[in-house]
């Protein structure tokens, strides 16, 4: 596992409003939490905390999950 710098000063304001959009964006183009969280430098938490914030639906937790054979 990579040790990734995270910032951890609180987001307010128009900052926070644009980490939400952009983290929206990614998450709607299919990019799992992980990968937002990295990609607008903060937690995994707060990540997912601002999608939730911004209103976003989250995927159920897991990928590709095989349907049973009828």
């Amino acid at each position: 596992m990579s040790t990734t710098l995270v910032d951890r000063t609180p987001l307010r304001g128009p900052e926070r409003d644009a980490a939400k959009q952009r983290a929206a964006e990614l998450y709607a183009l299919g990019a799992p939490i992980r990968s937002v969280a990295r990609e607008i430098g903060r937690s995994y938490g707060c990540t997912r905390s601002l999608l939730i914030q911004a209103g976003v639906k989250l995927r159920d937790r897991g990928g590709y999950q095989r349907k049973p054979a009828a």
